[in-house]
């Protein structure tokens, strides 16, 4: 792994614009009966159950970065029983298809699942435990490992709670990839402790390129710029995506749950085509150059 002790570049720390604030109350659409049946079975399920607890609404959300967003991922509300279920299957099933499909994956043979705190945590058991569910002899005897906040001074004491990752190969799951300030955390406490990380696996890859210098400046960045032409050119110009720039800047998978696409097969099917329209006219805008 070529540059885990390396830092991600400046334009990824600016993408925490692409974090979504929903600013305007979502607009009611009339949906529809039918299932989706075009995305894997999984992936249907974790998104009927995402949308049944609002985790994914539709409308209008201003984002921090000033775009405005058709659809609005929350994963502060996957605190339920069966939430947490639904998405440790998904996240399982995501690596175990990656394995299944690429037996040269620095994944095939990982060791512990690790959950950066706070978020991370619950993904780290649930997924671990849902893969030892899909496969007890592959995964029966794999490990989790997550970290505190604080050094503990006392008992056992250490950064870690869990497996040790001293010599261990670690695979990261977190929800998103914003800034990547808590992911480069994670891999820096990883290799503080002897690991290794062979992969990373979020929630959702919004496939959008991260937010220009105009966008990310917001009313500093708009007032140093007057020439409309310009700052056009800077909005629109192409550029990569959070997800594709860590997945450079570690030189390991970066694997998702869902992705865009799959949100816009998933609203053609549950959705009106009003709020299918309006996911493609976002896509077609934003549509990160990975």
């Amino acid at each position: 792994m070529a540059s885990t002790n390396g830092s991600f570049r400046s334009q990824a720390q600016e993408a925490n614009s692409d974090s979504p604030v929903p600013k305007e109350t979502p607009t009611t659409t009339t949906t529809t009966t039918s299932t989706a049946t075009a995305l894997p079975a999984h992936k249907s399920a974790f998104l009927s159950a995402c949308l049944s607890a609002s985790v994914l609404t539709f409308g209008t959300y201003t984002l921090k970065s000033g775009r405005q967003s058709p659809y609005f991922f929350n994963a502060g509300l996957l605190h339920t029983g069966s939430l947490l279920e639904s998405i440790g299957t998904a996240y399982a099933h995501t690596i175990l298809d990656h394995i299944d499909s690429n037996p040269s994956s620095p994944l095939q043979d990982f060791d512990i699942v690790f959950g950066p705190a706070y978020k991370g945590i619950p993904l780290a058991t649930e997924t671990l435990g849902a893969l030892r569910r899909l496969d007890r002899d592959k995964f029966g005897g794999k490990s989790y490992s997550f970290n505190r906040k604080e050094v503990k001074g006392h008992g056992e004491g250490g950064v870690i709670v869990g497996a040790s990752l001293s010599g261990r190969k670690v695979v990261i799951v977190d929800d998103v990839i914003t800034a990547g300030t808590a992911l480069r955390e994670a891999v820096g406490i990883i290799v503080a402790e002897g690991g290794k990380v062979v992969g990373v696996v979020v929630a959702l890859d919004r496939m959008e390129r991260m937010p220009s210098e105009w966008e990310s400046g917001g009313k500093r960045g708009a007032s140093i710029i007057d020439d409309h032409e310009t700052e056009r050119m800077m909005r629109d110009a192409p550029r990569g995506s959070a997800v594709g720039e860590v997945r450079r800047a570690l030189g390991v998978p970066v694997l998702s749950v869902l992705t865009l696409d799959d949100l816009i097969d998933f609203s053609r099917d549950v959705r009106s085509e009003d709020d299918s329209r309006r996911m493609e006219e976002y896509r077609a805008k934003y549509l990160a150059q990975d």
